[in-house]
């Protein structure tokens, strides 16, 4: 069984018993207060296996499974079996946590900020993706055309940069851009000549 899919059961199966039971919901929720205050450092972590609906759990798990099951397949050719495990592991995961790591620090005194979702965690994978395999073509449920991946992947962030500045939409788009940063970032330390590749498309 792959990585992604076992990922994407367990997340699915922790954010469907949470939606039954908010208590289990609010321990896991990503919570700065209680993080700062409280030492409660777990929640770093668990706020990636909790949705706020079912919308939400099923656009990241599609998004997940859509693009990381190839991926995880090319690292593991590109690296070996468990070698490419470990890093779409540690891609996933580290990239979750270091994407809500300005929201902890900016919302640690604030008690009213929440924050749950596997979105940074999506975005680190999907952008990693993205620099991987730059003329892939993306297809968008609101566009009815496919796009170049070296073509999604700056606008996507433009409109995310444009969001989080605008403020007002109750979604964390600080996570997305941090996870998205990850994403290239690890690509680029495990084969930097995937970013000429990307480079070269653009101009």
């Amino acid at each position: 069984m792959s990585l992604v899919l076992i990922i994407a059961i367990i997340t699915i199966g922790v954010s469907l018993q949470a939606n039954q039971n908010i208590v289990l919901k609010e321990k896991l929720l990503l919570y700065p207060y209680r993080i700062h205050h409280d030492k409660e450092y777990y929640r770093i972590f668990s706020h990636m296996f909790v949705h706020g609906d079912l919308m939400h759990l099923a656009f990241n798990m599609i998004s997940l499974y859509s693009l990381g099951t190839m991926f995880e397949l090319q690292l593991k050719d590109f690296l070996g079996e468990s070698n490419g495990a470990i890093h779409f592991f540690i891609l996933y995961f580290l990239g979750g946590i270091l994407a809500s790591v300005y929201s902890v620090f900016k919302n640690q005194n604030n008690p009213s900020y929440r924050s749950l979702g596997a979105s940074g965690a999506v975005s680190a994978v999907i952008f990693a993706s993205i620099i991987w395999n730059p003329s892939m073509q993306l297809g968008l449920m609101f566009i009815p055309i496919p796009i170049p991946a070296f073509l999604f992947g700056p606008i996507y962030l433009a409109i995310e940069y444009y969001a989080m500045r605008r403020g007002g939409t109750g979604i964390a788009h600080d996570a997305h851009l941090g996870g998205a940063l990850f994403g290239i970032i690890y690509v680029l330390l495990l084969d930097f000549e995937k970013g000429r590749q990307f480079i070269d498309l653009i101009f």
